[in-house]
């Protein structure tokens, strides 16, 4: 079903890794995706099935000792930390599909963008959770997995954040730079621990790190934090007082797009450049010439590109100093122009020093609005498919992939859902959400449904009748009968036969429900009592699932209109089960046996007819028996039809008279 499983493993240049329980595998070397801000490795390798060991033929004279390994995927899946992502998104999820009929038009947007930001959410929630966990555990090697796990949700986050603004949201000229400043903000620097060292210091103006957090507040557009760190060191140093006034009035003054705001682009473009032309006017004046670090501001806020690479340290990624870029020298970017300015940031920024990471390439495939190219390399990179199949889900109710639809039929979203359901059903629990997952699939969900549900290990009732619950809600009758059976026939091999011949009747199972019956009637005969007396008692129609269980429950009836001492319509029950042919014919010496105790009775039970039919019915069974002479040669089945020859004989007699006495009266 999945690409990945048609994909051939790599035969040269794989790297090898330990998998737990000393299980080798190869590792897809695709590549790491490394956090340049977290300094963490994001590796995506992909495990397949490793042949290793010599091979036979190769004229070294060696023998061939392979060993195949199976290597379990989704691995993230068993990681506990993660489980909040999984449960929590799943309830997300459910939410959408609900409401996709129920709006239109803004309130659609608007609920598309909370979405979005309602998983985000959930990301970061488990992100502080991971976080929490590696500084609290004492284990080095969960530490590492922790930290790592953190690194991924960041990044996750990150590009969750980006595609939410790009496509979700789709930010226009103005708004756009506002949102991506936000995007930058949260996700590249953060300057708090900085800010708090400074400022908690004696002079902090004096402080080694002052410039750097006034440089990375400018180089974000935090301009009211960067004047208040300004007027410090104006009040610190009086002589460069002047030069702080003007600095900080160019600050002030600075044009930016604001949400809700009526002026349109073109007066933002003009306001823009006056101040554009104002602050080269102070730079050329030689005004901050004494202050290399207001000279330095000044050149940032004119958008000069060698003067904000200075800080390239303090930016630390490409798409940081893309921002800057924007803001001070294209602040009314629109959307299609991104695709430029991505990319010859990203050129002058690594500078030929390094190749870009996987990241790198994802974040560029959404500055140039590759919508599938995003989902592609996402789905290389990551080690799972939560996140290519929440966000392919949520850009589908965007409406921004409907053209695009896979070579065997279902569209690219399905394929993700998918293969994301398909891995949570691996799981003891989470195969729950697997389900309702397949449900929302409406071109393969319900065979893949089918086909995983029927794999689920059934190791008790209780989950037994949960996964027997889903298969009913869906009609899957099948899959119900064949849960049943797996049940039943459990019960049966710990003689659990109450439990066996519920199943078998849920499972409308004739051939099994027979052989059930029959064991009662084997047990029976060995102990002379029933098991499971309340089942038997409470078949009602049930019963006429197969003869045998019909049998079961009337003779069960039998013996209790015996023990109530309704003597008439026991006898006419027991007579009626041997006529009907119904009882198996090895049960017809105990129903004869059973007619011993009301043939014996003072009062008259059987008619002369019904004793006729009873005397057939023995002689039936002596004469039909195809171990005749083993019969006759056992004394106490000898000694059994003698004594129901004679009682029936008394009882013909009895009932002669009676029958006689009362004519002739």
């Amino acid at each position: 079903r999945s690409q990945r499983d048609d994909e051939p493993p790599a035969a040269s240049g794989a790297a090898s890794a330990q998998c737990p329980g000393d299980t080798d595998l190869l590792l897809d070397p695709e590549g790491t995706l490394f956090d340049r801000a977290g300094g963490s490795p994001w590796r995506g390798g992909r495990c397949y099935p490793a042949l290793t060991g010599s091979v036979a033929g190769t004229g070294h004279g060696a023998p061939s000792s392979s060993q195949v390994f199976v290597v379990r995927r989704d691995q993230d899946i068993y990681i506990q930390t993660l489980r909040k992502l999984f449960n929590e998104s799943h309830g997300i999820f459910m939410g959408l599909q609900r409401s996709e009929e129920e709006l239109a038009g803004k309130s659609r947007k608007a609920h598309l963008v909370q979405v979005s930001k309602n998983y985000r959410s959930v990301i970061r929630a488990c992100m502080e959770d991971m976080h929490e966990a590696a500084v609290s555990t004492q284990d080095p090697a969960l530490q590492g997995q922790y930290s790592t796990q953190v690194s991924i949700l960041s990044a996750m986050e990150l590009i969750w954040n980006l595609c939410e603004i790009l496509f979700v949201e789709a930010a226009t000229a103005g708004p756009l730079l506002l949102r991506l400043l936000d995007w930058v903000r949260l996700h590249v620097c953060d300057v708090d621990s900085m800010v708090r060292e400074v400022l908690s210091s004696e002079s902090p103006s004096k402080h080694k790190l002052f410039w750097n957090v006034v440089d990375i507040f400018v180089l974000q557009g935090r301009m009211d934090e960067a004047r208040h760190l300004l007027s410090k060191e104006a009040s610190a140093n009086p002589t460069s007082m002047n030069m702080y006034k003007i600095l900080d009035e160019l600050m002030k003054k600075m044009p930016v797009p604001s949400i809700g705001n009526t002026q349109t682009l073109t007066e933002l473009e003009l306001k823009w450049q006056h101040w554009h032309e104002e602050c080269q006017r102070y730079l050329q004046d030689g005004t901050f010439a004494s202050s290399p670090h207001m000279e330095s501001i000044c050149k940032i806020l004119l958008g000069d590109e060698d003067a904000i690479l200075e800080k390239k340290e303090l930016m630390t990624t490409w798409y940081h100093f893309l921002v800057t870029r924007l803001l001070y020298s294209h602040p009314t970017v629109k959307p299609v122009e991104l695709r430029f300015y991505a990319q010859s940031s990203m050129d002058l920024f690594l500078g030929g020093e390094s190749s870009p990471e996987p990241l790198d390439m994802i974040l560029m495939a959404a500055f140039e609005f590759e919508i599938h190219q995003v989902i592609k390399e996402c789905s290389i990179v990551l080690s799972n498919w939560w996140f290519v199949a929440h966000l392919t889900d949520l850009l589908d109710h965007c409406k921004l992939l409907q053209s695009h639809n896979l070579y065997f039929g279902s569209n690219m979203r399905e394929f993700l859902l998918l293969e994301y359901a398909s891995g949570l059903f691996s799981h003891h629990s989470l195969w729950q959400l697997g389900v309702d997952y397949f449900d929302h699939c409406p071109e393969y969900g319900r065979v893949y449904l089918e086909l995983h549900i029927e794999r689920i290990p059934l190791s008790t009732e209780q989950k037994a009748l949960k996964v027997l619950r889903i298969c009913e809600q869906r009609q899957m009758q099948e899959q119900v009968r064949s849960i049943c059976k797996i049940m039943a026939m459990k019960a049966l091999r710990n003689n659990r036969l109450g439990s066996a011949l519920s199943w078998s009747i849920r499972a409308k199972d004739a051939a099994f429900a027979t052989l059930i019956s029959d064991r009662f009637l084997k047990d029976y005969c060995e102990r002379g009592c029933f098991s499971d007396l309340d089942l038997i008692d409470n078949l009602g129609p049930s019963m006429l699932l197969s003869d045998r269980l019909t049998f079961l429950g009337k003779y069960r009836e039998f013996h209790r209109l015996y023990g109530e001492k309704r003597f008439s319509e026991a006898a006419r029950l027991l007579l009626t089960l041997m006529t009907a042919h119904i009882a198996p014919c090895s049960f017809w010496m105990t129903l004869l046996t059973d007619a011993l105790p009301l043939l014996e009775q003072k009062e008259v039970i059987f008619s002369a007819e019904q004793t006729y039919e009873l005397m057939r019915c023995l002689e039936d069974l002596t004469a039909g028996n195809p171990d005749k002479q083993k019969f006759q040669d056992d004394d106490v089945e000898t000694t059994k039809v003698e004594m129901l020859r004679l009682a029936l004989a008394r009882n013909l007699a009895r009932v002669i008279v009676k029958e006689g006495t009362v004519e002739g009266s």
